[in-house]
């Protein structure tokens, strides 16, 4: 059984790659059950109907120019582009699938935390295209 250790992953938006700022990083992909149960079956039967995916993404606030604030500020209420893979130091592979997706930018907290608090935002957003997994491609 292979384990592996999850602190190489990879995460860009837009060109830029944002991978140095995020401190966990989950993609849930899901799909609808649709119900084809005919007269005469002997159980429900379904089948995969529309797909959805969620990104939650937990930053490190950057408030520096082209950086993670200023990169969300800019792009709030737009769609961008992401890509994500598990080791990005590594060539994308069958182990190492390439993620490619876009991201509706519909939420943002700009100022988060407390006195001697390390500024950090966890955000999810909604994915708003279907998500692409390549075992070839360009990180």
């Amino acid at each position: 059984m292979a384990i592996t250790l999850n602190n190489k992953a990879g995460v860009k938006i837009g060109n830029v790659d944002f991978s140095d700022l995020i401190t966990a990083a989950t993609l849930t992909m899901t799909s609808e059950e649709l119900e084809v149960t005919a007269l005469g079956d002997s159980s429900r039967q379904y089948v995969a109907g529309l797909q959805t995916a969620q990104l939650t993404l937990s930053f490190l606030n950057d408030p520096a120019t082209g950086e993670i604030l200023d990169t969300l500020l800019t792009a709030y209420g737009t769609t961008v582009a992401v890509k994500m893979i598990q080791d990005a130091a590594a060539a994308v592979a069958d182990g190492n699938k390439l993620y490619t997706f876009d991201i509706l930018v519909n939420n943002i907290t700009s100022i988060n935390g407390g006195v001697g608090d390390l500024i950090t935002k966890d955000l999810t957003f909604t994915v708003n295209s279907a998500v692409t997994v390549a075992e070839t491609g360009t990180w």
